[in-house]
């Protein structure tokens, strides 16, 4: 698997954790399945075009230049959901007393509030899959509420543009 979600070197590479690389691997697949996608439904359309003989049209160089930009946002956002996910994923495992940093069990008050909420977002969409459940659980936690601050509402609204 050729990686070129994110650019990073050799060096850069050996750093990551197995979590951390993990997270890479998993992102370049999304990225690749997207384009398979797009390449894909660019190819049917083409043969669309081309059974209605209206394939030298504008109409087909638009959609063809609209599912492009479509797959560049999607692999834009993969990319940032990433970066994200690298950024934050090396806090999780440093500790106190009470042991390592874990969201619910072990909170990191050290964190500042936008990686709290990034923090909880990723427990809640590792918890379940299902989006109503997901809310539901989000909306019984008590601890994010006064964890998250401000951000609370920010994620419930999230949460809720899932369902």
């Amino acid at each position: 698997m050729e990686i070129d979600i994110i650019d990073l070197t050799d060096p850069e590479y050996a750093d990551l954790n197995v979590v951390q690389f993990a997270m890479v691997r998993a992102a370049q697949a999304k990225k690749d399945a997207l384009i398979e996608k797009a390449t894909t439904k660019k190819e049917e359309l083409f043969r669309k075009m081309v059974a209605n003989g209206t394939v030298r049209s504008s109409a087909y160089q638009c959609a063809v230049q609209d599912i492009d930009a479509n797959a560049a946002h999607d692999t834009e956002v993969i990319k940032q959901d990433l970066l994200y996910q690298l950024a934050y994923e090396s806090t999780r495992w440093e500790g106190n007393e009470n042991g390592v940093y874990r969201y619910p069990e072990n909170p990191n008050y050290n964190l500042t509030p936008s990686q709290r909420f990034l923090e909880v977002r990723n427990y809640y969409m590792s918890v379940t899959s299902d989006p109503n459940a997901r809310l539901s659980a989000y909306a019984g936690d008590t601890l994010a509420k006064s964890y998250l601050g401000e951000f609370y509402v920010t994620l419930y609204d999230l949460l809720a543009s899932y369902c």
